[in-house]
């Protein structure tokens, strides 16, 4: 392997960061992220077995994937999850290894997953009140989910980043509590746009926020001064409150693109290579790899796939004609 090989699309930036799906499902079922009716599973022939996500994972390291981030659905309901994490921690190249959870089981893994390889976690948290947290999630249990947060930073998970998708009516009025967590936790709080995805486009059209009204809502705490955010910072725009220990940021993908600094792809748990989370363009990487295809040929329909990657999304707010799949089965 040569160090210096790296992945470019059409647009000549370079791809690096591979969003990996394990699973389609989860034990909860937020408001922004599936129908109230859930969604159809995806039979478990479809789903990627442990040994085709390494073969990809191994692939795609020979060639400049670098970062890897496990997400669902929730991730951690997929059986013997640790055991992956330790088959991508040992392949050569591969230097960064993440997972998006809602953290109800993390008190249960954190700690073998850390030793497995598992370098830090994100965390989908969009309230602190404990019913609410249940009618947002459908179901969730907020002391839970705090309990796991706990054992991962006993774990040595670090940074540990919050996510919470701000919506108008449903969590606005919490903005100022959220940002306050940083004050005297190390926390890297991050608030989100609402996207249009696959069955939440009456909550998202009707709730959304913007970056900007968000940002003027958390300058009421103080001066908030801009940062460098934590590793594997991503899209959002850091800041830091007057003597807090953590930061807070911000996600927008709906008003202000930051598609001409996108570094990453996506695989769903069904074997799919999405180029934008925005776009229905997906390639098959399941059937080859089951017809046998070599590394090198999996090496080669990855290039090519990458070559395809839109410059940008289109989407809109409240748009009406978005058929995407729920962001439960493309994998956040």
């Amino acid at each position: 392997m040569n160090p210096e090989t790296h992945l470019q699309d059409g647009f000549r930036r370079a791809i690096n960061y591979m969003r990996i799906s394990v699973t389609d499902r989860c034990n909860l079922r937020c408001v922004y992220c599936m129908p109230p009716e859930g969604v159809p599973w995806i039979p478990h022939p479809e789903i990627l077995t442990f040994e085709e996500i390494e073969r990809i994972v191994r692939a795609t390291a020979t060639v400049g994937m670098r970062k890897i981030r496990i997400t669902g659905g929730e991730p951690l309901v997929r059986r013997d999850l640790v055991e992956l994490v330790a088959r991508l921690a040992a392949i050569p190249g591969i230097d960064d290894i993440s997972m998006t959870t809602n953290a109800m089981l993390m008190p249960h893994f954190a700690a073998s997953l850390a030793g497995a390889g598992l370098q830090r976690i994100n965390v989908s948290l969009d309230t602190l009140r404990p019913e609410r947290f249940a009618r947002i999630t459908r179901g969730g249990d907020l002391t839970q989910v705090l309990a796991g947060i706990e054992a991962a930073e006993r774990a040595g998970l670090a940074p540990i980043k919050i996510n919470a998708v701000v919506l108008r009516g449903v969590n606005d009025d919490e903005l100022l509590d959220l940002a306050r967590l940083t004050l005297e936790r190390p926390w890297h709080m991050r608030f989100i746009e609402a996207m249009p995805l696959g069955g939440n486009l009456p909550v998202e059209g009707e709730g959304f926020i913007s970056a900007d009204e968000i940002m003027e809502r958390l300058a009421t705490l103080g001066q908030l001064e801009e940062c460098t955010g934590p590793n594997g910072n991503g899209p959002a725009r850091y800041y830091r409150l007057p003597g807090a220990l953590g930061t807070v940021g911000v996600i927008s993908p709906m008003s202000h693109f930051y598609c001409e600094s996108c570094n990453r792809v996506r695989l769903s748990a069904d074997g799919r290579l999405r180029l934008c989370l925005f776009s229905d363009q997906e390639i098959d990487l399941r059937t080859p790899l089951r017809r046998g295809a070599s590394e090198t040929e999996i090496v080669e329909i990855f290039q090519r796939a990458i070559l395809t990657k839109p410059e940008r999304h289109h989407l809109v707010v409240g748009q009406s004609n978005c058929n995407l799949r729920a962001l439960s089965q493309i994998g956040g």
